[in-house]
């Protein structure tokens, strides 16, 4: 017996997975409600669109568990219908199909008018810019490009998500200008790989310029740079990021490994002398910029003398900003062709001792802030306090300030100049100057 349905014609977009993904699903529900549908994200609904990853097994995991658990709803009669976008409906349509069939319909990543006509909806060429943000009003991702031409071994994305395609900068200031009179201070410009932006378009690496540009929006305050690659890095940013006080003097650079050999087998294009002289270079042209980067333990191949190589580097590049991920083993990539020969136990064991090493070094670096003062955005209230980041901190994976709300008042979307008088190692403790 069916249990009586909700609300009529809500739509439930779910998203799981990266900032990207969230950039697709506001883009998404953006065009639904220029449709005059009634959108929602992730809560109640009874059509539900889920938007998945593919990227490596953890995430895969989550996705298909998410979508058994809508189909079950489905079947208990508590939602109508079940939609499944993104990258692991791209990269396994066939299986999921096959697998889960009580799904209505399977959608890639570029079939947005698709999904949308399935949904009742016109795909609208004219919204440029026009998204349903989900981030709390201060801050927003903007999607420069799509897409990924680098060969790295380990690496599905280009499989999911295809070519690298820019979008224009004239597109990209006009987006900005939305979200800046709606409110946002911050973008964090996310791509697959930002250091290759122009190239199809402008014939050059353009991410300068865009930034130029990006800096002349009203209202804008911070511009943070996201998953930048280090093979043919354009140097000219980091002289628009020295002059230009609304550029943050941060970085997010995935590295993924130091040891020659693994880099070589990653087809990553560079060497540790090569990678080395690149963050010194960054840290000789923007003193004080704080560098965040992300590594893969366990890859095959990756020899106890590979990973004392990693660590023995992580120690002496002291990274403002580190994450460590465990090798995942992914099907159609290049690697997949090699022996995944270091045990999950050895994994982790690795992931485990670079995070205590980075733990080690987060802590000795934000020591240094104590007595200090910093501009500060303040992001929302949690218990008894208010949650800020520096322009050296990103939203959900960097410090962040707390500032207890028992003693001082402070306005949510915000600036804030705080002193910090104590620090942990990825927390700060501070008060409003």
């Amino acid at each position: 017996m069916r249990t009586k349905t909700l609300k009529k014609n809500r739509i439930n977009v779910v998203t799981l997975g990266c900032s990207k993904n969230l950039y697709d699903s506001e883009v998404l529900m953006g065009q639904l409600r220029a449709n005059q549908k009634e959108v929602v994200h992730e809560e109640d609904g009874n059509v539900v669109v889920i938007n998945t990853c593919g990227f490596i097994a953890n995430a895969k995991e989550e996705s298909v568990n998410t979508i058994l658990e809508y189909v079950q709803k489905k079947e208990a009669g508590q939602v109508d219908k079940v939609f499944v976008t993104g990258c692991l409906s791209e990269r396994y349509k066939p299986d999921l199909q096959k697998e889960i069939p009580n799904v209505d319909q399977y959608f890639g990543t570029s079939e947005l008018p698709n999904l949308l006509k399935a949904l009742g909806a016109d795909y609208k060429h004219e919204l440029i810019g026009e998204r349903l943000t989900t981030t709390p009003k201060n801050y927003a991702y903007l999607k420069i490009a799509e897409g990924c031409d680098r060969p790295c071994s380990f690496c599905a994305i280009p499989l999911m998500r295809g070519k690298h395609k820019s979008t224009p900068i004239e597109d990209l200031v006009t987006e900005a200008e939305k979200l800046a009179s709606k409110g946002v201070q911050e973008l964090i410009l996310i791509a697959q790989d930002l250091t290759y932006y122009g190239l199809d378009l402008y014939k050059k690496r353009n991410l300068a310029e865009l930034l130029e540009n990006l800096v002349k929006v009203e209202g804008i305050e911070w511009i943070r740079l996201h998953y930048a690659f280090p093979t043919g890095f354009p140097m000219d940013v980091l002289e628009v990021m020295k002059r230009e006080p609304k550029i943050c003097n941060y970085l997010d650079i995935p590295l993924q490994h130091i040891s020659d050999s693994i880099l070589k087998s990653m087809r990553r294009g560079t060497t540790q002398a090569k990678t080395t002289k690149l963050l010194q270079d960054f840290r000789q042209a923007v003193p004080g910029m704080t560098i965040r980067t992300t590594l893969i333990v366990g890859y095959p191949g990756e020899t106890e003398e590979d990973f004392q190589i990693l660590k023995e580097w992580v120690k002496q590049m002291r990274f403002e900003r580190l994450g460590c991920f465990t090798y995942s083993h992914e099907e159609n990539t290049h690697a997949f062709s090699l022996v995944d020969d270091v045990s999950e136990d050895v994994k982790q064991e690795r992931a485990n001792e670079i995070m205590e090493l980075q733990s080690q070094i987060s802590w000795e670096l934000n020591q240094e802030k104590i007595g200090r003062t910093f501009k500060c955005m303040i992001d929302r209230k949690e218990g008894n306090y208010f949650v800020g980041r520096t322009e050296f901190d990103s939203p959900d994976v960097d410090n962040e300030v707390l500032i207890d709300a028992t003693q001082h008042y402070l306005k949510q979307g915000e600036f804030a100049e705080i002193k910090i008088f104590d620090a942990a190692d990825f927390d700060l403790y501070g008060e409003p100057v």
